[in-house]
């Protein structure tokens, strides 16, 4: 059911996501760790990471290899509250990526995931990931960062 109040809460984590992977493609992921609980655990298309610390790692070292253009594009956003402050979200991820700097050659997506995630609601009223989890669906041979 669609009512005014599950919508809103939609809109708000959607915008969550969108600010998530913005702050990776655009900004290098410097921020990104700052987006989880401390306990958070986040599972790539290639490894899992446990806890705050290591996922900021593994974004330090992302930046770290070199440039690298990443896309990370979201659609069919869906959300089911198990709460008011746990709800899980589901999302179609297609990732444009490729190291090098732009402009790069035009490729279709190296990946398309089906992307679980769940978001817990702070005592400040924000939102925290306490788990994300990207299962790849479709890929090609480029590497992935993850």
């Amino acid at each position: 059911m669609n009512t005014p109040a599950l919508l809103a809460l939609r809109y708000e984590l959607e915008s969550l996501t969108i600010d998530f992977w913005h702050e990776v493609d655009i900004k290098g992921g410097g921020a990104a760790a700052g987006y989880y609980t401390d306990d958070a655990v986040f599972e790539s298309s290639v490894r899992e990471y446990r806890g705050r610390a290591a996922i900021e790692a593994f974004y330090s070292r992302r930046r770290e290899r070199g440039a690298r253009i990443s896309l990370h594009v979201v659609n069919n956003f869906r959300i089911e509250p198990d709460s008011d402050t746990r709800v899980r979200c589901q999302y179609i991820l297609s990732l444009f990526a490729a190291d090098g700097v732009p402009v790069l050659p035009s490729k279709p997506a190296i990946m398309l995931a089906l992307v679980e995630e769940v978001v817990i609601k702070q005592g400040d009223g924000s939102w925290r990931y306490e788990s994300r989890r990207v299962r790849p669906q479709f890929r090609d041979d480029t590497p992935t960062t993850g």
